[in-house]
């Protein structure tokens, strides 16, 4: 019998066993409901089920028996994982804007060095993926897609970045909510503050001020098509907001319910951008419409 190993990461706190475990091992359905069943996925050294939600630190153990320890070995060196795509919608010579797929990552991180939209940015440019060095103005979690803005050299970052939770640079975002706001359209004004070590946050009286504006575009059942917009960027706001409010967003696996509809993202996208070009001045505003699985939440 062959046992593989995972370090559960920040990325992967809040979700459940079931999410990670095919990903991250390169199991089939039919193979980890066999794993299941045989009681082979531990965590921390105990069997544990599928819908076991996860916490970093903490160490997946999948116990192969001797029939598919050798179908895995060829599977791990066969399939690479299938990165959603973006794509440029914007590009002069100072700055770029990106569709970002979901879930990616925005950047590399210490537990993450492969897999992100710098590298995907960096192939679209034609630039070598080791030495490439881009500046992220407004950076989106990895379960987020939509607009984002790139600055092609640190004097445009300076200068955009100057223009953040102004005016002058506007983000709006979509989001699903399961639960409806009592209001059509109000503004959440709660500040928000880091728990523990870990990635995820809260609202709390000690934390730093966050407001968030919204506004009900649409109601299907349970669930709300939210129009949002920014007036402070704190980490992970829209969904700590909306969660204090009840209405969390759909398929957030740390501040709501994980689906697997969703294939490991959530249902927030960066639907609008407008800002100054920080060089010449001229006036820049892009639109991305509702992802097609973000659509289908509404329609169930």
């Amino acid at each position: 019998m062959r046992t593989l190993t995972y370090t559960v990461t920040e990325n992967d706190e809040g979700r459940a066993v079931r999410t990670v475990a095919p990903r991250r091992f390169c199991l089939g359905q039919h193979a980890f409901r066999r794993l299941k069943v045989l009681g082979a996925i531990c965590v921390d050294g105990k069997t544990v089920r599928a819908d076991y939600i996860l916490h970093a630190g903490e160490v997946i153990e999948v116990h192969l028996p001797d029939d598919m320890a050798t179908q895995a070995q060829t599977d791990s060196a066969a399939v690479l994982p299938q990165l959603p795509s973006s794509y440029i919608r914007y590009m002069d010579e100072d700055i770029l804007i990106v569709s970002k797929g979901a879930p990616l990552p925005t950047l590399p991180a210490s537990h993450i060095t492969s897999g992100t939209l710098r590298e995907q940015v960096a192939a679209m440019l034609g630039a070598d993926g080791e030495t490439f060095v881009y500046h992220p103005v407004n950076r989106l979690d990895k379960g987020t897609s939509g607009l984002m803005c790139i600055a092609r050299h640190a004097h445009a970052q300076r200068l955009l970045t100057n223009q953040l939770h102004t005016g002058g640079f506007v983000r709006q975002y979509l989001a699903v909510t399961d639960g409806i706001p009592e209001k059509a359209q109000g503004v959440i004004d709660a500040p928000i503050a880091r728990l523990g070590a870990g990635a995820q946050r809260a609202v709390r009286v000690d934390g730093q001020r966050a407001v968030t504006h919204y506004c009900v575009e649409r109601v299907s059942g349970n669930r709300a098509l939210l129009r949002l917009r920014l007036e402070t960027g704190r980490t992970h706001q829209i969904r700590v907001h909306l969660s204090h409010i009840g209405c969390p967003i759909a398929g957030d696996y740390l501040y709501g319910t994980e689906l697997e509809s969703l294939r490991g993202r959530f249902a927030l996208h960066s639907a609008h951008i407008s800002l100054v070009q920080p060089v010449t001045g001229a006036q820049i505003e892009l639109d991305e419409p509702l992802p097609e699985e973000l659509k289908a939440l509404m329609q169930e």
